[in-house]
């Protein structure tokens, strides 16, 4: 008897290992990217993580931003972009930290540029669901990092997102505050045990007021930020899967979209809006991961775009040679 159950203990344990270490070198779990409250901001990827999910490699810097560590201010001859913006612009676990939008620009950035520039560097800083306001706090808080270029991705529902907050940091499953014991726990936690709700948040996303408005304010004074440091501006906003073809955008997307356009004019702020993009490309359900993120086809296709706007803008190419969708 003590024989058989010393084998099945033995068993069971070997089988906990198994179990254990395959969630941990094919998944990646147990070691999620954690996330630490701000102030301002609302909540920022802790700095300095790396991490594997689903085989994607993930590297946080020192500064929260998605990508290599880098100085604060860089070389003379260095060409510098700073990508503001959301999930989008983060890639999140399904991005491959090669495969994102700045990784992207970055390399074609650098064998388009001439040789006024010895290098070229694209920072990424993002978070899972900032909007305009976060990433206002961002630039107040860190600055451009002596960026040549400024540019914020958005999408449509940025329109109409809330204010900063903390509250889910360490309270939603998403935003995790600390690495969890167990890879099993983390899996338990994440897709078996319902997520608990957070009561004070109701009020957060309930805000009143003109929300649109707000979140034009606040893509106002990044424009104002970027121009105090003789940097360039390039906003930028990609549709959700639903909008493209008919029937299109719901009516309040259409109202807010128009205000963003007549915004971006009275302004004179370089704007994409790669709705008609999407829309003319053959197969815009392939550039899409789910309902509003993207996949690398479409990531390329967005950095391509990007890119040569942003080259327009720096004076690297003429005007005439390109004719995207931005208004100036």
């Amino acid at each position: 008897m003590k024989v058989a159950l010393i084998v099945i203990a033995a068993v069971v344990v070997g089988l906990f290992v198994v179990v254990e270490s395959g969630l941990r070198s094919l998944f990646g779990f147990g070691n999620p990217l954690i996330y630490i409250g701000d102030e301002q901001i609302g909540y920022l990827l802790a700095p300095n993580q790396r991490t594997r999910r689903f085989g994607n490699r993930i590297e946080i810097n020192e500064y929260s931003m998605r990508g290599s560590p880098i100085k604060k201010i860089p070389a003379s001859s260095e060409l510098r972009v700073l990508l503001l913006g959301d999930s989008i612009a983060n890639g999140g676990w399904w991005t491959d930290q090669t495969n994102t939008i700045s990784s992207l620009m970055m390399r074609s950035l650098a064998s388009s540029t001439n040789s006024n520039y010895q290098g070229v560097e694209v920072l990424n800083a993002s978070a899972n669901s900032w909007g305009p306001r976060n990433e206002l706090a961002y630039l107040e808080k860190f600055g451009n990092f002596n960026a040549q270029a400024v540019v914020l991705l958005i999408n449509t529902d940025d329109l109409f997102a809330t204010p900063p907050t903390s509250l889910p940091v360490g309270r939603d499953r998403n935003y995790p505050d600390r690495k969890p014991p167990l890879a099993l726990m983390e899996v338990w936690q994440r897709y078996i045990v319902k997520q608990k709700p957070i009561p004070e948040l109701q009020a957060v996303q309930n805000e009143p007021g003109d929300r649109v408005g707000i979140n034009l304010e606040a893509i106002a004074k990044i424009q104002a930020l970027t121009r105090q440091t003789n940097s360039q501006f390039l906003l930028v906003m990609t549709p959700l899967l639903r909008e493209i073809g008919e029937p299109g955008p719901r009516d309040y997307e259409i109202k807010a979209r128009q205000r963003l356009s007549d915004f971006t004019k009275a302004q004179q702020i370089n704007y994409i809006d790669f709705l008609p993009n999407f829309n003319s490309n053959t197969n815009p359900q392939g550039l899409f991961h789910d309902h509003i993120h993207l996949n690398l086809q479409g990531n390329k296709f967005v950095s391509e775009v990007m890119e040569r706007s942003l080259l327009e803008i720096l004076g690297e190419v003429s005007l005439h040679r390109y004719s995207g969708s931005r208004q100036a």
